[in-house]
């Protein structure tokens, strides 16, 4: 039967040429406006600036990303990071120092030029900040540490960012992964405390 149905060959679709000088637009996130501050991100580059025995690499990363944002006077105080990175501006480190400068200079310019331009700030929900505030207390436990100590923070922080700042079930399968790995592995956790091991290679590595 086939040899008598006719088949043409099939069209390929010709790609929209672009005519001489016409714009390309590219869709922004809302995390990529300036005026729009996500507190999430704020407070977690605040957490590795503060950080002891924090990386080169993790701080000059943390600066750079602040440094893309425009946080009003309000989040400024809230979230204390104005203080953090005027403290980060008499870091021994030349390159810290110089690039913890240029983002204090920027926002203090700003503010002072749009005092009374609010930023569009977004925040987790409450039952959010309840389902990390308890695993929080997990890794602390498998940890030895209080609660609220600086590594517990950064680990909990780095989870949240690695599972796109969702509180789903990568997010929690990881947390019982870290929780149970810390409480029984005692050479992670040693190398995890002194920094041999980053937060961010320890997240990574039990990422599930």
């Amino acid at each position: 039967m086939d040899k008598f149905v006719k088949r043409s060959p099939k069209k390929v679709p010709e790609k929209p040429t672009m005519k001489h000088g016409q714009r390309v637009y590219k869709q922004a996130t809302i995390e990529s406006l300036r005026r729009v501050v996500v507190i999430e991100d704020i407070e977690r580059y605040k957490a590795i600036l503060e950080l002891t025995g924090q990386s080169k690499e993790n701080m000059l990363m943390a600066l750079m990303e602040l440094n893309k944002k425009m946080p009003s006077k309000e989040v400024l105080r809230t979230t204390q990071i104005g203080r953090i990175v005027n403290k980060t501006r008499k870091n021994a480190d030349p390159e810290i120092s110089s690039l913890a400068k240029e983002v204090y200079k920027k926002w203090r310019t700003f503010i002072e030029e749009n005092e009374n331009k609010p930023s569009i700030e977004v925040r987790c929900d409450t039952k959010t900040e309840g389902l990390r505030d308890n695993a929080r207390r997990l890794l602390s436990e498998s940890m030895g540490l209080e609660k609220e100590h600086g590594l517990v923070e950064n680990i909990e922080r780095e989870v949240f960012h690695q599972s796109s700042r969702l509180v789903n079930g990568g997010y929690r399968r990881t947390v019982r992964t870290l929780v149970f790995a810390l409480k029984h592995k005692a050479d992670l956790k040693a190398h995890v405390k002194d920094g041999k091991l980053s937060v961010h290679t320890l997240v990574k590595d039990h990422r599930k």
